[in-house]
């Protein structure tokens, strides 16, 4: 949650910056010019942590926030009054979180009848994830955006009704909760988030080398280059040739379906808090010549659920989005690896180790639920400095046209695009990650963890018996291969034989 802590501060800094120039006149003549040299430097300071803690909204066209304000604007008020609790009534006890939660409960119609009750009533029931709800319930075929999600879902259902461009703005309305919706759909990445870049980076590496350092110890890596002469998808895949090669097809996009002229279209106008992402498994089989214009880099051919056909679960996906849309911390499923290579636009990944649950990310004890913030800006804001001072700290790096990610299996990671992006990723297991895989498929739980197949039951089972078949004796070498290696890390190291922990001297056999 924002907090008005930050405005109040500066606030406070100038009214001390000001409370210093006029006892600065009460000084000598002789300590006047050092004493205002000393100022100019503390004001030169002040307003550079001022700009260290301040945020840069996007130059485009912002989304309407009706004049709402952060709370802590109400302490600087002459009036002292909150319009939100004058016009909630008896509800203004709620929170801010608790009368959308109930609003949300209503249909369209009744929405835009209870905005009319009173200014309090008019802010929330304008609130664009509202309306941004009611779309996505009531046109599951699809929608043609219209600049916002209250005229989108008016003209999908009220086609005779028109909807304002621009809203009233609503005085003396504070709330930190819808201000920070706000926020965070019109709010820059700061630069001091882009700028940590501390992934390993390796170009025209063999597969060997790949396996050994990065892929045995599970280790991310950023490769370079390997794209070049073999993805026709990096000169081909434009809006013009996207539109034109899928025509009316639908994709999947959030819970709905869309065609990719639509979606561009809603792309291109939306500014909210978390944009739409299109992520579709199944864009190969819709449009088979989008699988001939790209190939799997050589690092990671090898892809033991392939043994299972067409019962394998969901593995590849076309990733489309603008600018803040994105994926917020989570690790991949069924326990697989992943790469992601970006054809369009550039993202931002923050990644943790498996024994590192990111800050603001709360896990379920069996795995299956993850809570974590509303958005990915929201993380930013208010989670990202905490990690520059731990001592694991994340693999970050910005991820650019050409490049591919390697994303070990039980990695937790953030991706979000800086700018309109196109990529594709795919979900892997090789034999370095076999044993986990059937590790995980075979946990008491398995039906509420495995993902992306109907037969979450069986699927364990199913891809046992299926590499036995096709690589028979590769589960049992490879198991006896793990049982070797973990019996080799518990082996007492020579000192360890030779050194007396008790009397902390040396010990002799002979």
């Amino acid at each position: 949650m924002l907090s008005s802590k930050t405005l109040i501060f500066k606030k406070q800094k100038r009214k001390t910056k000001n409370g210093k120039n006029k006892k600065s006149k009460k000084i000598s003549v002789s300590t006047k010019q050092e004493s205002v040299t000393k100022q100019y430097q503390i004001a030169q300071e002040e307003e550079q942590e001022e700009e260290d803690e301040g945020f840069s909204l996007k130059d485009s066209v912002q989304s309407e926030n009706h004049g709402v304000q952060p709370l802590g604007n109400l302490y600087f008020n002459p009036s002292s009054h909150n319009s939100r609790n004058i016009g909630l009534g008896n509800l203004q006890t709620l929170t801010d979180e608790l009368v959308l939660d109930i609003l949300a409960l209503l249909e369209g119609t009744n929405l835009g009848i209870l905005s009319t009750v009173s200014k309090g009533f008019y802010i929330f029931c304008n609130h664009e994830p509202l309306w941004r709800n009611l779309v996505l319930e009531n046109c599951k075929g699809g929608f043609f955006f219209k600049g916002s999600w209250k005229s989108t879902f008016v003209s999908a259902n009220k086609p005779l009704f028109s909807v304002l461009s621009c809203g009233f703005k609503v005085r003396d309305f504070y709330s930190d909760y819808l201000f920070q919706s706000w926020l965070c759909a019109n709010l820059e990445m700061k630069p001091e988030w882009l700028e940590r870049d501390n992934i390993v980076r390796r170009k025209g590496i063999s597969v060997d080398e790949f396996v050994l350092n990065f892929e045995e110890p599970n280790k991310p890596v950023l490769l370079e280059g390997c794209l070049e002469n073999n993805w026709p998808a990096l000169e081909k895949w434009n809006r013009d040739y996207l539109i034109e090669k899928c025509g009316d097809v639908k994709f999947s996009v959030g819970p709905v379906e869309m065609k990719l002229e639509d979606y561009f279209r809603y792309s291109d106008q939306v500014r909210e808090e978390r944009p739409l992402y299109l992520f579709d498994p199944k864009f190969a089989e819709k449009i088979p010549q989008l699988e001939k214009d790209y190939d799997i880099p050589m690092y990671f051919n090898e892809d033991l659920f392939s043994v299972l056909g067409n019962d394998r679960p969901d593995y590849r996906w076309i990733i489309i989005g603008p600018a803040g849309s994105g994926s917020s911390f989570h690790i991949d499923p069924n326990s697989t690896s992943a790469w992601n290579a970006v054809i369009k636009g550039s993202k931002k990944w923050v990644l943790f180790p498996p024994d590192v649950v990111p800050p603001g990310v709360h896990p379920s004890p069996d795995g299956a639920e993850v809570a974590s913030p509303v958005s990915i800006i929201e993380w930013f804001m208010n989670f990202y400095n905490e990690t520059k001072n731990w001592k694991k700290r994340p693999i970050e790096c910005v991820c650019k046209v050409g490049e591919v990610i390697f994303v070990p299996n039980g990695w937790w990671h953030l991706v979000i695009n800086l700018e309109d992006s196109i990529a594709i990723t795919q979900n892997f297991v090789s034999r370095r990650n076999l044993l986990n895989v059937l590790e995980f498929l075979e946990r008491p739980n398995a039906c509420t963890l495995v993902s992306g197949t109907s037969d979450r039951v069986n699927l364990h089972d199913k891809f046992k018996n299926a590499i036995e078949t096709y690589l028979p004796g590769t589960i049992d070498e490879l198991t006896l291969k793990a049982e070797e290696k973990k019996a080799q890390q518990n082996k007492p190291s020579f000192w360890d034989t030779v050194t007396d922990s008790k009397a902390g001297a040396f010990k002799f056999s002979f």
